[in-house]
């Protein structure tokens, strides 16, 4: 896989059949800002690394002192002069590269080594896990510019709450990683000297659970996530942890803990 504004790599996890993809962005003299190519990339990127038996797990990286500046200015001038069908498909376009990230089947850790503004606050929120360092802020800036965040909002909410995204979303405000913490955008908080290591303990608990289960409890979230708790709902997870019983990693798990083992896809 070849990439004009990311690297992409590659490396042997906790067997030589398991790896840890990590995707950076790598245009850190514009702050990591995204165009066309970059959005282009990186769902190509989510989309191949998701679909590859072999990656159990993917970091979101960047390089330089900012995770992601949201839209490169030189992109936003040619917006200016765009018809309506064309804002809808280039918005189309940044809408499903968040959406092929929420729905990766494999884990996806946010490295957050900077600054996170505008839509790269909506790359961090379609992640499943989100580590950054103390120095990091991050804005929705975008009614400062008589813009709405709304292609990123289903995610930001997601993450942050109605009652937090309507705070941030009119204030344009300025907040800390500590704050980020606080209302759920962020897992952990730490120091740059350690963001690599915890990252990596994340990775080790991944890699050590079963592939189908995790791509599994990553389904089971999103689909029990604000829904009512209705007979239907007990149904279908009543559903659920029986197709898991009987499931080839299920039974091999049980097993190889009875057994006092390690199971297969830890071989």
């Amino acid at each position: 896989m070849t990439y004009k504004t990311l690297l992409v790599e590659c490396k042997a996890g906790n067997s030589d059949h398991a790896q840890v993809a990590t995707i950076t962005l790598n245009r850190p003299d514009v702050r990591n800002a995204f165009n066309q190519d970059t959005i282009a990339e990186i769902t190509r990127a989510f989309t191949e690394l998701g679909a590859m038996p072999q990656v159990r797990a993917i970091v979101l990286a960047a390089n330089g002192v900012a995770f992601c500046a949201g839209a490169d200015l030189n992109w936003m001038k040619e917006m200016a002069d765009y018809t309506p069908e064309q804002n809808r498909a280039d918005a189309g376009q940044l809408a499903a590269m968040l959406q092929v990230i929420y729905d990766c089947p494999k884990p996806v850790i946010a490295r957050v080594q900077g600054d996170c503004y505008a839509g790269g606050l909506g790359l961090v929120a379609a992640c499943d896990i989100v580590v950054a360092v103390e120095a990091a802020h991050f804005c929705l800036s975008e009614v400062r510019i008589g813009l709405i965040p709304a292609t990123i909002s289903p995610y930001v909410i997601k993450a942050i709450g109605e009652s937090a995204a309507r705070r941030y979303f009119i204030t344009a405000e300025r907040f800390s990683a500590a704050t980020a913490l606080r209302i759920g955008l962020v897992h952990e908080v730490v120091g740059l000297e350690t963001l690599v290591d915890t990252v990596n303990v994340l990775l080790k608990s991944l890699l050590a659970a079963s592939p189908a289960a995790v791509t599994n409890a990553k389904r089971l979230v999103r689909d029990v996530a604000g829904q009512p708790l209705s007979a239907a709902l007990i149904a279908a997870t009543v559903e659920g942890i029986a197709q898991s019983r009987a499931s080839d990693q299920g039974r091999e798990g049980v097993r190889a803990f009875l057994e006092k083992r390690k199971p297969s896809w830890l071989q």
